[in-house]
């Protein structure tokens, strides 16, 4: 991954908070999801937000980005209330199942990496061979140059998770948020994405924060863990969370994790 599409950080400017989750409440008009939720996210973290299903996990993520109101607390992005946040080109944004194309709908790659430059209005004078460039230089981050005028619906769900990593990559993003991104995909596939999520977070500087099962393939990955069950009852280092109580009772509930870096 040699292509400059995303300027790599500087080494010390990694304690600078990139999301800041604060006293956070929420419900869906019943009982609470989440409660008292503080996270912060600085720059270059790589964060593994895990727990058992229903724990409030997609939730929290979709407060992270504003797509979902808490009945108390605040978010922070870049040091500004959510509210008044208006730099979203910084923010990617991967949901859950983002792969599920019409099958009779004929989308090329190209189309799809395009599709955000518009939607952030990051044309750069609506010039084509700009766009062009760009679609070429994100694709080959997520290795697969050439691959421009594929259909979306010939591609595995690896291959299009990578192309929506491109897309999002398009609008040269400080910080992606992605949400249980390699569900129904093989092992081999999980870990070569990882491996690319990983790439983009070392040799860029890419702050990443995702929902994940996938425990034990992303962990090589990770230097941050939050473990969530309505209250967050772990937010840490990596290293240190095997050895916390979080961990080990969600060993007692039955969680198979696997959680050595390599």
């Amino acid at each position: 991954m040699d292509s400059k599409v995303i300027e790599t950080q500087d080494g010390s400017d990694k304690k600078k908070e990139v999301i800041r989750v604060e006293s956070v409440y929420f419900s869906y008009d019943g009982p609470l999801i989440l409660e008292d939720i503080n996270l912060t996210l600085h720059r270059a973290d790589f964060l593994a937000i895990i727990g058992p299903n229903g724990s409030g996990k997609t939730t929290l993520l979709k407060i992270m980005v504003g797509l979902l109101k808490p009945q108390a607390g605040q978010v922070f992005l870049f040091g500004q209330r959510i509210e008044e946040f208006e730099d979203w080109h910084k923010v990617a944004y991967i949901q859950q199942n983002a792969t599920h194309f019409e099958s009779k709908f004929p989308i090329t790659v190209e189309e799809v990496i395009t599709s955000s430059l518009y939607a952030s209005r990051r044309i750069k004078g609506n010039h084509a061979g700009w766009r062009k460039e760009r679609v070429e230089q994100v694709l080959d981050l997520v290795d697969l140059a050439g691959y421009q005028k594929r259909l979306m619906t010939t591609l595995s769900g690896g291959q299009q998770q990578r192309i929506l990593i491109a897309r999002a990559l398009a609008t040269e993003p400080e910080v992606m948020l992605l949400d249980e991104p390699t569900t129904g995909i093989d092992h081999q596939t999980q870990e070569n994405f990882y491996d690319i999520l990983g790439e983009l977070n070392h040799d860029y500087g890419l702050t990443i924060a995702v929902v994940t099962h996938d425990y034990g393939v992303v962990n090589k990955h990770i230097n941050q863990v939050a473990c969530l069950n309505r209250k967050l009852i772990y937010h840490g280092r990596h290293e240190d969370f095997c050895q916390s109580a979080a961990f080990k009772e969600l060993l007692a509930d039955g969680h198979h994790l696997v959680m050595h870096q390599h």
